[in-house]
């Protein structure tokens, strides 16, 4: 079975890519919750800190970011092809 160049350029990213897509859009998003609520969590459980941070990060990454960052690769990867 051959591929043509469409089908490869509307391939969904390998679960390599998609580990790194993921990890680019979670790491800048968690480092900056932390910070965002540093000033009034201190105090707080950390696991109380780490539900809160959650809370944001996940739905923010899931809908917003990889999203985002999943088409730009895809265009990146057209431009390469």
């Amino acid at each position: 079975m051959s591929l043509t160049n469409n089908t490869l350029a509307t391939a969904p990213p390998t679960v390599h890519a998609r580990a790194v897509i993921t990890w680019i859009a979670i790491f800048p998003l968690v480092t900056l919750g932390f910070f965002a609520i540093a000033p009034f969590a201190t105090d707080w459980n950390p696991i109380l800190r780490e539900f809160v941070l959650s809370v944001f990060v996940v739905p923010l990454a899931v809908y917003i970011v990889v999203p985002q960052l999943v088409r730009l690769y895809g265009k990146i990867r057209t431009t390469r092809r």
